[in-house]
């Protein structure tokens, strides 16, 4: 299918052929009849990605932040990968458009195949021939719905999300700062519901559409003489009881007159994108007056139960949810209450999107709404997208299931370079990834479902997908007779790592986890020194704080960062003394989120060894983030955050210091390969593997039963 894209780096722009989507579990698969171009949020994305990189950070001096805190702490390998992956990566462009089912995923009951249908949101309701959209973000429609009007669903969510949190009455008067889409879409939301409305804009042509269409009452440009008085006349001398300001701009003009023409104890919603920092007399202060943001479509936008799991707000408490504001907008149109045919002055057949784009960019001539028309006769296939030539077969043929960040800048660089090693295809939840990693990494193709890459051809399966789907796709590799390679975690709870232990040893087919760190070059010179046997542990990790609504802290997606991320130092643990984990025990630092991200676990080891592993989330973020202390026969060694080594015992101290952090992604994966190609083994052994996560799932116990010890 084809799907319109471009890169932040260089700004190019074109459509191309990329793999089917998935259709995941709660979701539904769309073939857009029409989609609608923003020149407000699309247009300023595709300007950004045109200008220089000096353009590009003056635009995003948080992100350079990022860049620059990324190459204090991991070196400039890793930051030039980081960097050059989101400046080669191909963006999905496009977040609302309307056509009708396809497919309907697991769990989806209120769709059916053929159904109309309209879709909302970034990454979902791109400008693409099929898309797949969560059905939290698609409602439904009838068959005689107009699907070029539909299609404005999601900015006729965001419109009446602002005009709901004005909270107006019959009769009241709003002024709309702002006359392109958003504002427009306001104008007849607020008309139709029994208000006055006044638009104002910068330029003349808006405000002569929204005169012309009788969306409003009146209508001025900015720079009209006179214009706070003209308001106050048509308020009967007491101001606007609203204004909605749907404006884009760094200006403060838009919150500063808004204050000028709003009542005393009025109220100004911020619906465009706008600073706030009003000028506090001789208005906002002596008028007591009320600001308020309306965020997006409304309640539901970014929580991940809401949008991506489909989990719904109790109608009774939460009345209008995205899901319900779009509802209510496709009943407008519908009806007819509104009429929002004259907003789109222009339509393109998909295939010139890009010259659609070039009028939102260099606007050569005047516009409103740009549809993109989609061809919806002609077939789309599911089969796999070739990108380069696929080589014989070596000893190892590798194909990738997941390659996110972390899997572009840790794992997919590191795959050797031979002959014996056969890179044959990956397979994303979006083709605009696994085109892109495809290309780079030079795969034979991209896949369009599971299939492709569990064939004959591919006897080796790399899995760096998010941690719920780990379980399933290790499984389904080991039963496909693959050689597994997992990130961490392996699996979210025991159920599953039960299963995945018992078809392991009846195939008999090696698995290997992400656990990098025992692979560090200087955790291997920690080990040469100090051997195996009883020794005593401390290893502090400065894990610093993620937001409690971040997939990670999921338990049901992310399992949270015990079972995410503590196993690393679990294992780490493991390794250097040469035994199993025995029994552990956990205590967490109370939180109001429970999150159980401040931990103390204490661990014993089959050969009498002890370890702590404090892990704080509280911490300061100057702080390196990993410390690791060892005590044996001694000895002792200090591991600070993978870049310097110091070992204590007689005499002088040894010491090994590294340019920059390693923490031996390359070597992990170097050794995960060569080890297929020398005996067929994974250089992690499997009772660590299992062993390690199996501790993982006891401190979670632990925690649980106020710290008493678990077995593991």
């Amino acid at each position: 299918m084809q799907q319109l894209t471009q890169k932040l780096g260089s700004g190019d722009m074109v459509i191309q052929e990329l793999p089917y989507p998935q259709v995941g579990k709660g979701m539904v698969l769309v073939r857009n009849h029409y989609s609608i171009i923003s020149a407000g949020t699309e247009g300023s994305t595709v300007t950004a990605a045109r200008k220089s990189l000096i353009g590009k950070a003056k635009e995003r001096p948080q992100q350079v932040k990022q860049v620059w805190d990324t190459l204090k702490k991991q070196g400039p390998v890793q930051t030039y990968r980081a960097v050059m992956k989101k400046l080669d990566a191909y963006s999905p462009l496009g977040y609302s458009c309307a056509g009708h089912v396809l497919e309907v995923g697991e769990g989806v009951t209120e769709f059916k195949v053929g159904d109309k249908v309209a879709c909302a949101g970034a990454g979902y309701a791109n400008h693409a021939e099929v898309v797949a959209v969560p059905i939290n973000l698609c409602v439904k429609l009838p068959d005689t719905a107009n699907l070029k009007q539909a299609a404005y669903n999601t900015l006729g969510a965001i419109s009446m999300q602002g005009v709901r949190q004005a909270d107006m009455r019959l009769g009241e008067t709003a002024v709309v700062i702002g006359l392109g889409l958003l504002g427009q879409l306001a104008c007849m939301i607020l008309k139709a519901s029994g208000v006055q409305v006044i638009g104002i804009d910068v330029a003349d042509a808006p405000v002569k559409q929204a005169l012309k269409n009788n969306s409003v009452a009146a209508a001025f440009t900015r720079n009209t003489a006179g214009i706070e008085a003209k308001i106050n006349a048509l308020t009967s001398g007491q101001g606007a009881d609203a204004v909605i300001i749907a404006a884009a701009t760094t200006s403060l003009d838009p919150i500063n007159f808004a204050g000028a023409i709003t009542r005393k104890k009025g109220k100004v919603i911020i619906l465009g994108a706008v600073p706030t920092g009003f000028e506090r007399d001789p208005h906002w202060y002596r008028k007591e007056l009320e600001l308020k943001m309306a965020c997006s479509y409304g309640p539901g936008r970014y929580d991940l139960n809401y949008e991506e799991k489909g989990i719904d707000y109790p109608y009774a408490y939460v009345r209008w949810t995205e899901k319900r504001n779009m509802e209510a907008f496709q009943r407008l149109i519908e009806t007819k209450t509104i009429d929002i045919d004259y907003l789109t002055t222009h339509e393109f057949p998909f295939e010139d999107a890009p010259k659609a784009f070039d009028l939102v960019v260099n606007r050569t001539e005047p516009f409103s709404g740009i549809a993109l028309k989609y061809n919806v006769d002609t077939a789309i296939s599911k089969k796999p997208i070739s990108v380069g030539v696929v080589q014989p077969n070596g000893k190892v043929a590798i194909s990738f299931i997941g390659a996110g960040s972390y899997a572009q800048g840790n794992l997919l660089p590191n795959i050797p370079d031979s002959h014996a090693v056969t890179r044959i295809g990956v397979l994303t939840n979006t083709g605009t990834t696994s085109k892109r990693v495809a290309e780079k990494f030079n795969f034979g193709f991209c896949a369009a479902k599971e299939q492709d890459v569990l064939d004959d051809k591919t006897n080796t399966l790399f899995i760096a997908t998010r941690h719920d789907s780990h379980a399933e796709y290790v499984l389904k590799g080991l039963q496909a007779g693959k050689n597994i390679f997992v990130e961490k975690p392996i699996c979210l709870n025991e159920q599953e790592l039960d299963n995945i232990i018992a078809v392991q040893q009846n195939v008999q087919k090696p698995v290997m986890i992400g656990f990098n760190r025992r692979f560090s070059p200087l955790v291997t010179q920690l080990k040469q020194k100090l051997g195996s046997g009883a020794m005593s542990m401390i290893y502090r990790v400065n894990a610093g704080s993620i937001p409690k609504d971040n997939w990670i802290q999921d338990m049901e997606i992310g399992g949270g960062r015990i079972i995410g991320e503590a196993c690393h130092f679990i294992d780490l643990l493991t390794f250097i003394n040469g035994s199993l984990p025995k029994t552990v025990s956990a205590m967490a630092l109370p939180d109001p989120n429970g999150l159980n991200d401040t931990v103390t676990i204490t661990i014993q080891f089959e050969n009498g060894s002890t370890g702590v592993v404090a892990y704080f989330a509280n911490g300061s973020k100057e702080l390196p983030k990993e410390y690791l202390e060892v005590y044996a026969s001694g000895h002792t060694a200090i591991l600070s955050d993978f870049k310097e080594l110091k070992i204590y015992g007689k005499g002088k101290p040894s010491k090994k210091k590294l340019l920059n952090q390693n923490k031996g992604q390359k070597e992990m994966v170097a050794a995960f390969v060569n080890g297929l190609l020398t005996n067929g083994q994974s250089p992690i052994p499997m009772a660590d593997i299992f062993a390690v996560t199996r501790a993982t799932f006891k401190v979670l116990e632990s925690i649980q039963n106020g710290s008493q010890p678990y077995a593991v």
